[in-house]
């Protein structure tokens, strides 16, 4: 989108190129801006024409990027007021943590399907297909209806001046509110997107708040201690309402209990000695999911007057969940194995590396790598490197990707005894390990799942994983 905005007029200043972005983003034409070329002027006056597809959708989505990533309530709060506030005839459950929101997620979705309820599943970032961030009872949104909503919303959008436009991810929360609320959803489970407290998801007020886990990631915007994470985190606390937490580390127990106490919320911990899921009861790989499934559980305890289930449904969802691109073990026909993992943070790295020693430690490993360049890439690489004898550093279809030799210069220091080559593309990488017997693609969601599209397990939606890249955009409207 910006580059086509870019093409509409060479001479255009940061200021009109913007200026243009938002008439298209609240839906009006751009006909008072001087075109050059008649292909220029339709483009811009029909794109969100009464005619709109879901393309057109996809790409008015992406426009939104270059509002950025505003942390804040105001926005989302004013937005869903104007679409009738939707959230108040939901019930929530709110998910926060560094790792392990999403598998959480998916079993607690799971769990109460199995119940029999209309269950609505609000996660991100998508893999592929942008409509993975708004399911029903594990249904994606159709295509039809993502054309509805962002029909149906623009016309909101006019009443926010383009200093406070709403940013993408504030437009796709009250989508999913909005899509929730009609389709008469039982129960929703409603994932964060960033932090917490300031997280657009947090104007609502669930049943229970679950936080998973504590570690470093995103320090840019969440702070620099585990303490000021924690804080952040916990921010989706609501006064007497139950929380439940899988949190050992002292920093960030504490500010945790702190802030549960002020709101008078009674808090669960889940320690790891309680942890007493077997394999055969939990489809999805990792000792770190026991820990996820002890925590689903413990929640459905806490509402079982709310929302009763009972023992045989909580073990049908658990043995019937399924969350990709989570150590997803992909066997070709050839034999070959192919583990998928987006561990793109240290913590994640670690219950990757702990999960590769206790499951393939018999076999010979090749690693494909690919992370971000605003992750801690060179720690990521120590933790992983001495695991593989080949390794393969790969970008990430991202503009924040890493510089693969980079990376294949941070493994060497890690495994000097390794085979080590910087790729120019995913592709090759699969490539060249393709006799491989076993392979570890991991480093980031971004590759995951593009290694989907490649390996033909997903329909290709290529233009759609650029959605992903809205926290990366922060415009200066000043």
């Amino acid at each position: 989108m910006q580059r086509i905005l870019f093409r509409v007029r060479r001479k255009l200043t940061r200021k009109q190129c913007f200026s243009v972005l938002l008439k298209i983003c609240r839906g009006e034409t751009a006909v008072r801006v001087k075109q050059n070329g008649d292909w220029r002027k339709k483009f811009l006056s029909n794109l969100f024409s009464n005619s709109v597809t879901y393309q057109e959708a996809i790409q008015f989505l992406y426009g939104l990027r270059l509002f950025g990533a505003k942390f804040g309530l105001e926005n989302t709060f004013k937005l869903a007021a104007l679409a009738d506030n939707p959230q108040e005839i939901l019930r929530f459950i709110h998910v926060a943590g560094t790792n392990g929101k999403g598998s959480t997620c998916a079993m607690l979705e799971s769990i109460y399907r199995a119940a029999g309820l209309r269950v609505g599943l609000f996660t991100s970032p998508h893999l592929v297909s942008f409509r993975e961030r708004i399911q029903i009872n594990r249904q994606l949104i159709s295509e039809n209806e993502v054309v509805r909503l962002v029909e149906e919303l623009q016309p909101l959008l006019k009443q926010f001046s383009e200093k406070h436009h709403p940013t993408f991810f504030e437009v796709v929360t009250v989508m999913a509110l909005k899509f929730f609320a009609e389709q008469k959803c039982d129960l929703v489970i409603w994932e964060t997107g960033l932090g917490g407290r300031l997280d657009a998801t947090n104007i609502v007020t669930p049943l229970a708040s679950v936080i998973t886990n504590i570690a470093f990631d995103h320090q840019q915007w969440l702070g620099d201690t585990l303490g000021k994470i924690a804080f952040e985190k916990a921010g989706i606390i609501k006064n007497r309402i139950p929380a439940v937490m899988a949190i050992e580390e002292p920093e960030a127990l504490a500010v945790i209990q702190k802030i549960a106490k002020e709101k008078n919320a009674p808090l669960t911990q889940i320690r790891n000695s309680e942890f007493r899921i077997r394999n055969s009861e939990l489809s999805l790989s990792g000792e770190h999911q026991k820990q996820n499934a002890a925590l689903a559980l413990a929640t459905v305890g806490i509402l079982q007057k709310q929302i009763p289930v009972s023992e045989k449904q909580i073990r049908d969802g658990l043995q019937k969940v399924n969350w990709p691109g989570r150590l997803q073990l992909i066997e070709k026909s050839n034999g070959r194995k192919i583990l998928l993992d987006g561990a793109h943070n240290v913590a994640g790295a670690k219950m990757l590396a702990d999960a590769i020693e206790k499951n393939f430690s018999g076999l010979k490993r090749t690693i494909i790598l690919g992370i971000l360049q605003d992750k801690d890439w060179q720690h990521i690489c120590e933790i992983l490197a001495p695991m593989a004898e080949k390794i393969l550093t790969v970008p990430v279809s991202s503009e924040r990707t890493a510089n693969p030799n980079e990376l294949a210069e941070a493994c060497r220091k890690a495994n000097p005894s390794a085979i080590i080559q910087a790729c120019d593309s995913l592709n090759e990488a699969l490539q060249k390990t393709s006799t491989d017997n076993f392979a570890v693609l991991t480093g980031s969601l971004y590759l995951v799942g593009e290694a989907l599209e490649l390996l033909e397990l997903s329909p290709a939606a290529k233009s759609e994983r650029v959605l992903n890249e809205w926290i990366s955009h922060v415009v200066d409207l000043k």
